[in-house]
């Protein structure tokens, strides 16, 4: 045989012939062994390394429901609503289809905010995953995108409204501001021209990015390996005669076994919902939303879906008056920078950062640093991996100082969520201001608490 051929497959079976012909023409078995039958995973998996297998697998429900979905949708402003009640009334099991779309876009993004929470506790960010995780990042804000372009088509009173207050975000950037959201609607107000551009960029733009950022990341996992809740990197210690990671096991059919069970009780609680109460309260479908849009009758009270709620709260949070809070915090932070540094030259540049930070403050509308901060909120996840000192990388091993600070952090996360979804009071608005500062406070300060923190250290080999 030449030294280029594939050995054909081995074994007994009635495909072993088909099996081989395709393998000399198409890496199929070597694409198998690689990430699944001889991946080797680390052997104490627990329930937080379910989240990503159940990403997956809401990726594809959300692309074959809404193929579904287009067959029957016009994204026409006279037509669209109409199309989604015919889907919904005389479509052959369109309800079906509609209510798996809108709970699978909820269900997606509770998978993937507890698939990232499961980073922060086990330092999955952490080198040598640095582009795992900026991979993974990425896919969140096209994940963001998505349900944001997603949120107009049904062309209900809260979609309209929402993309009308959630474009005109964009109009209040200074100098190319109007331009973008000029461009954003394609119109000078949210029409039907809008509706296409979005219709287009959810069908086709973003998932085509999506996709091939959710390669990446894989392709990036399986080349450094999966985290554990250990936090240690299983291939210092192999195998002398297979080669293998002894605390390491293969991913099939051991994890394949595992997320099938996890698969299972998702579907469960999936279908629970998706049957018995698909609007969950006004948070998966905004009781809004089954009143065709009407651009001449603002709704009393105009909030983003739940998923956006956090950052919505940090937008409404900057106030003219907060402002002098947020100076503060650049003074006190530029301080410990400076205070942290030994060359004369950093904190001259550190210094005059701030300084040109601050007179920015107070130059530009709050406003605009309301849109500037709410991108914040989000990006700020792309620098943990530099930001985390820590000696270790799991919340096992790590002291009282950054489980307190994640604590804080999630609590937090819930607060500003709620309040996003709630009509702005002087109490309300005060809570979200302490909600924001503490919301970057997790972020600024994790240079000097996560170094400061009392850990132990990390056992050579996993644990169970």
């Amino acid at each position: 045989m030449a030294a280029t051929e594939k050995q054909p497959v081995t074994g007994a079976g009635p495909f072993n012939g088909f099996l081989t012909w395709v393998d000399q023409r198409f890496p199929l078995m070597s694409l198998w062994k690689e990430h699944l039958a001889e991946y080797y995973a680390p052997k104490n998996f627990n329930f937080w390394y379910y989240f990503g297998s159940l990403a997956m697998l809401v990726l594809v429900l959300q692309i074959v429901t809404g193929i579904f979905l287009t067959i029957h949708y016009k994204p026409d402003a006279a037509q669209a609503f109409a199309s989604v009640e015919y889907i919904m009334r005389d479509v052959p099991f369109g309800w079906l289809i509609r209510y798996m779309h809108s709970t699978g876009a909820s269900a997606f993004f509770i998978v993937v905010y507890l698939h990232m929470f499961r980073g922060l506790m086990y330092g999955s960010y952490r080198r040598p995953r640095e582009l795992i995780w900026i991979f993974g990042v990425l896919i969140y804000l096209c994940l963001m995108a998505e349900a944001f372009f997603g949120y107009l088509l049904p062309w209900g009173q809260m979609s309209y409204w929402g993309a009308q207050v959630i474009v005109n975000l964009f109009n209040a950037l200074p100098l190319i501001g109007p331009d973008l959201a000029l461009w954003i609607r394609g119109d000078y107000v949210v029409s039907d021209a809008t509706l296409n551009r979005f219709f287009a960029f959810h069908v086709i733009a973003i998932p085509l990015v999506l996709l091939g950022l959710v390669a990446a990341h894989i392709m990036a996992l399986h080349e450094v390996g999966s985290s554990n809740p250990d936090g240690i990197e299983i291939k210092k210690v192999k195998d002398p005669k297979t080669g293998h990671p002894v605390d390491g096991i293969p991913f099939h059919p051991y994890y394949t076994v595992k997320d099938t069970l996890g698969v299972v009780v998702f579907l469960i609680v999936f279908c629970v919902i998706m049957f018995f109460m698909p609007e969950f309260g006004g948070y998966f479908l905004e009781y809004n939303n089954f009143i065709p849009a009407d651009p001449l009758k603002t709704p009393a009270h105009i909030a983003p879906v739940w998923y956006f709620t956090p950052y919505y709260s940090i937008l409404r949070a900057i106030t003219e008056d907060f402002m002098w809070v947020l100076a503060a915090g650049v003074i006190g932070l530029a301080a410990l920078i400076v205070s942290s540094m030994n060359g004369r030259p950093a904190r001259i540049a550190t210094v005059v950062g701030a300084m040109v930070l601050l007179a920015g403050f107070f130059s530009i509308e709050p406003k605009v640093w309301g849109v500037v901060l709410m991108g914040v909120s989000v990006l700020v996840f792309f620098f943990l991996p530099w930001l985390d000192r820590s000696p270790v990388k799991s919340i096992r091993y790590k002291g009282t100082l950054y489980k307190t600070a994640l604590a804080v952090f999630v609590i937090v996360f819930f607060v500003l969520g709620y309040l996003g979804t709630e009509t702005v009071t002087d109490t309300r608005t005060i809570l979200a201001q302490i909600g924001t500062v503490l919301y970057f406070a997790f972020f600024a300060l994790m240079p000097w608490y996560s170094k400061l923190d009392k850990t132990r250290p990390e056992p050579e080999r996993v644990t169970w």
